[in-house]
């Protein structure tokens, strides 16, 4: 029986058009300021942090997420410039949105009472919804020079969320593994009586 244990996590993938804005801020930190670290995902909003889960028990946590996922609602979301965890992340800005924050809440407690996983350190601190573009491997004195650049810089995008990403670490990278359709994402058929 394989019981290797492997890395996921969940999150919101923006659009592919959002997706291409963000890898190119990503690949600019990575040619001006030696930051490559968030070149190793996909841009993405976190909602449930990195875990452990075994390849054997991998339906049932595509059961549970897929169950989760039909009993919500897609939700809109806001990006707005950038903003900082100093001294070393850039990220684009998240808006806190009451229906972003019922998501992660909810996703959160079911991830605990469903699946028994639970992470200490989101218990601890509020939720700060943000899409990075640059962290761990950015260094001090880099993000003294880059913050400047985009401390005031323009952003603006919304997209209505339709589904969640299973992510996967792969030992080197993270990849979407699957995505779970949001309630009415889904297509339903037309009601004929």
């Amino acid at each position: 029986m394989n019981q290797q244990k492997r890395r996921f996590f969940v999150a919101l993938l923006p659009p592919q058009p959002i997706q291409d804005y963000a890898n190119e801020i990503k690949q600019h930190f990575a040619e001006q300021y030696a930051s490559r670290a968030a070149q190793k995902s996909p841009p993405h909003i976190t909602l449930q942090a990195p875990f452990e889960w075994s390849m054997d028990e991998i339906d049932t946590l595509k059961q549970s997420l897929s169950e989760f996922a039909i009993a919500q609602t897609p939700i809109p979301i806001s990006l707005s410039g950038f903003s900082a965890f100093v001294p070393r992340v850039i990220y684009i800005n998240v808006l806190r949105t009451p229906a972003l924050l019922d998501l992660h809440q909810a996703l959160i407690a079911h991830m605990e009472t469903a699946l028994g996983i639970v992470d200490p350190k989101a218990k601890q601190r509020p939720f700060a919804p943000h899409m990075t573009v640059a962290f761990r491997d950015l260094s001090k004195q880099n993000f003294r020079a880059a913050w400047p650049e985009f401390q005031h810089r323009s952003l603006e995008f919304e997209f209505l969320a339709l589904h969640l990403t299973l992510l996967l670490h792969n030992g080197q990278h993270w990849n979407s593994y699957e995505d779970f359709p949001l309630a009415s994402s889904t297509s339903t058929p037309l009601r004929t009586d």
